[in-house]
């Protein structure tokens, strides 16, 4: 059987990462770079971060701030358009998942002007020609005193690896994904994964993601003393380990692709606005109780790689349902949404909702088969 795996060139992960991004524009001899990140990111220095070192290494520099949330598809056209004036000759993606969309959206688009209309990207079949190069920077971790972004997880998005951009169609809200082998950007700000197998790739994020419910100590600000220490290191790995789950989640779904999560969580963010891990975060836990029996033993591993004892050895039922309960224990731990109502969804709005989600290019990858009904069902259910 012969299997296709899409990477981004290079990787980098770690504190310090950032400092990598000039060489790698240099050696590929590039002179000046187009930065695409969100207001707050421009606004509160942490794109100076990523100027300063491009200044030091002679290599001009552009920003385009104007991304917003779930980014409309006006702002991939605004995005371009700058792009094409600026002269540069590579993007970079600095921020959350929504610098991230709009900026391997341009790259594709700058050599591809037949999707210039942003809606024809949608779907599974390449563009002809190959993109621009890009390279992908989630925020370098700010300062105490810089507030967070607006269009950014405090986690680095799983976008930044991925071969995919999602913009928002403004005429009618849906929200869907434009899969491509050539989104993938040549440099990520990430650590690369040494596992081959998507599937161990994502075995191998569920527990790293499940690790982040273990307790972090208090810091004092005022304490610099060994228990304080220990705090920040603990805090700090605790960071390390979401960034790197991120990153090989992003490698994991772009060679084995999504299914219903995403397919139902993308119109939340294009009709409601809602953030793509909050939507991906109510939808995960319902929607492996709906594809369970479908999913052989590899919900084990889930519930094992979540720490859950006699994982291997107790009745597969329990073992599905075990590995269910801790997604959804893990999404209350974190404080995030577990009902769609709490992202603004009422009664009236599940046609629609339902009406995108049935016809989104990431349903058909569920491992259950889902009817229009199915997926009017699990709306209504998290109302």
């Amino acid at each position: 059987m012969t299997h296709r795996m899409i990477f981004n060139q290079t990787g980098y992960f770690g504190r310090g990462a950032i400092a990598h991004i000039a060489p790698e524009i240099t050696r590929r001899g590039l002179s000046k770079a187009f930065i695409v990140t969100d207001p707050v990111l421009s606004d509160n220095g942490t794109a100076t971060r990523i100027t300063d070192l491009l200044d030091q290494a002679g290599i001009g520099w552009e920003i385009f701030s104007d991304v917003a949330p779930n980014p409309p598809i006006e702002k991939v056209q605004a995005g371009l358009a700058a792009f094409r004036a600026s002269g540069a000759d590579v993007l970079i993606g600095l921020g959350g998942g929504s610098p991230q969309d709009t900026c391997k959206a341009i790259s594709v688009i700058a050599t591809n002007p037949d999707f210039e209309d942003v809606l024809s990207l949608e779907g599974l079949s390449p563009p002809p020609g190959r993109a621009c190069r890009s390279s992908a920077c989630p925020p370098p971790r700010a300062r105490p005193a810089r507030p967070p972004s607006t269009t950014s997880s405090p986690t680095p998005p799983s976008s930044a690896s991925s071969c995919a951009s999602i913009p928002t169609t403004s005429r009618s809200g849906h929200r869907g994904p434009r899969p491509h082998g050539r989104h993938a950007p040549l440099a990520a700000g990430r650590h690369r994964a040494g596992r081959p197998h998507p599937r161990h790739r994502g075995l191998h994020h569920a527990g790293r993601v499940g690790a982040l419910r273990r307790p972090v100590p208090a810091l004092d600000p005022d304490d610099r003393g060994e228990p304080a220490r220990r705090g920040r290191r603990g805090r700090r790995r605790r960071r390390a380990d979401g960034e790197l789950a991120a990153y090989i989640n992003g490698m994991a779904y772009s060679n084995v692709g999504l299914g219903l999560v995403h397919g139902m969580a993308h119109p939340l963010g294009g009709r409601y606005n809602a953030p793509h891990g909050v939507a991906n975060g109510i939808l995960l836990a319902p929607v492996m109780a709906f594809n369970a029996e479908y999913t052989g033993e590899k919900y084990r591993d889930i519930a094992e790689a979540f720490g859950v004892s006699g994982a291997r050895t107790m009745p597969l039922d329990e073992a599905r349902a075990a590995a269910v309960e801790a997604v959804a224990q893990l999404t209350r731990d974190l404080g995030n949404p577990t009902r769609i109502s709490e992202v603004g969804v009422g009664p009236d709005g599940i046609e629609a909702l339902t009406d995108d989600a049935f016809a989104d290019v990431c349903t058909p990858g569920n491992p259950r088969p889902a009817t229009r009904e199915d997926i009017k069902a699990l709306y209504t259910s998290l109302l």
